[in-house]
C-alpha cells in the first residue's frame, strides 16, 4: 500500500497543477536537437530524468558507446564528474509488457542480469535505438536453433558446398550474410533433421519491426521510459560516426540538455503521440 502511495505522489508531481501540458526533452548535440517526450507509465525513470536535465547533470556528457544498427549510448554522469554509481542510486526497474525497443526509444541502460538480476537501471546512462529494419523471416524463426541445425548437418560430407558458403563469409567476417544465408536453408533444416524451427510473434511487434525497425532481443530486458518525437535524423548521424575500441567514438560527441513544457494538445498535433486513456 506504501509503494502504491509513493508512486501516485509521484505521479501528481510529474503532472504539476496543470495536467493540459507534459514536458519534453531537448537532447542538444553537434548535429542538432533530439526531442524527448518521457512516459508517465514509468514515474520513476521520468522523475529521476527530469532531476537530471534540471540540474545540468547531463551537460557535457557523452555519447560514449554507438553501435549503429543497434543504440547510441550517453549520458555518463558519474564519469564526468569522477564518482562512482552505487547500488543505492539504482532505478528500480519499471519494464511495462507491450513497450517496443522500436527505432528511437529511450531506454535505460544496466548491467548484465548475472550482477544485476533485478534488471534495476543505472542512475543517469541512457540509450537511444537506431536499430534495423528485420525481415518477416528474421522475426519468425528460431535463429538459434536454425544455427544449431546447420551446424550438425554440414558435419555430413553431402553438405561440404553448403559449409563452403558459410566459411567464405566467416572468413570476410560477414555476420550478416551469414545469417542470411542460413535462412535460405530453413526448409532444408526442418526437413532432413524433422523439426519445425518457427516460432510466433504478435502481428503488432511484427509489423513494427518489419517497419519502423528497431532491437527486439531488448523486449522485457530493459526499461523504456520515452521515446524520440523529433530528431530521428540526428540520431542516424550519431549512429553514422567512427567509433573505436569498445564502440567509442573516435571523435569526442558532447551533449547538452533543457526542459520544454508543451501542451498535450500540441505535442499530439505535432508530433503524433496519442496519450492513452486513464481511468479514475
Amino acid at each position: 500500500m506504501k509503494k502504491i502511495v509513493v508512486i501516485m505522489g509521484l505521479m501528481m508531481v510529474l503532472q504539476g497543477c496543470n495536467s493540459d501540458k507534459d514536458i519534453l526533452v531537448n537532447i542538444n548535440t553537434q548535429f542538432g536537437t533530439i526531442k524527448v517526450l518521457l512516459y508517465n507509465e514509468t514515474p520513476l525513470h521520468k522523475k529521476n530524468f527530469i532531476e537530471l536535465v534540471k540540474a545540468g547533470k547531463y551537460d557535457s556528457t557523452l555519447w560514449h558507446r554507438v553501435m549503429k544498427g543497434f543504440m547510441v549510448q550517453g549520458g555518463n554522469v558519474n564519469q564526468k564528474e569522477g564518482t562512482q554509481e552505487s547500488l543505492e542510486d539504482r532505478i528500480p526497474a519499471e519494464i511495462i509488457s507491450g513497450f517496443m525497443h522500436t527505432k528511437g526509444a529511450l531506454a535505460a541502460a544496466r548491467q548484465p542480469d548475472q550482477a544485476n538480476p533485478k534488471k534495476m537501471s543505472s542512475a543517469s546512462q541512457f540509450y537511444i535505438v537506431h536499430g534495423k529494419i528485420f525481415s518477416k523471416e528474421e522475426l519468425t524463426i528460431d535463429q538459434f536453433a536454425l544455427n544449431q541445425g546447420l551446424s550438425e548437418l554440414m558435419k555430413n560430407p553431402s553438405y561440404d558446398t553448403i559449409a563452403q558458403q558459410f566459411i567464405n563469409l566467416k572468413r570476410g567476417n560477414k555476420i550478416e550474410e551469414m545469417n542470411q544465408l542460413a535462412l535460405r536453408y530453413v526448409e532444408l533444416v526442418e526437413s532432413v533433421q524433422g523439426v519445425s524451427l518457427r516460432k510466433n510473434m504478435v502481428l503488432d511487434r511484427l509489423e513494427a519491426y518489419t517497419t519502423l525497425g528497431g532491437a527486439p532481443h531488448l523486449d522485457n530486458e530493459y526499461t523504456i521510459f520515452g521515446r524520440v518525437v523529433a530528431g530521428l535524423e540526428v540520431v542516424d548521424q550519431i549512429a553514422s560516426v567512427s567509433v573505436g575500441r569498445a564502440n567509442r567514438p573516435i571523435e569526442e560527441l558532447f551533449m547538452t540538455m533543457e526542459i520544454e513544457e508543451v501542451p498535450k494538445k500540441e505535442i499530439t498535433e505535432k508530433y503524433g503521440y496519442i496519450y492513452p486513456e486513464t481511468s479514475l
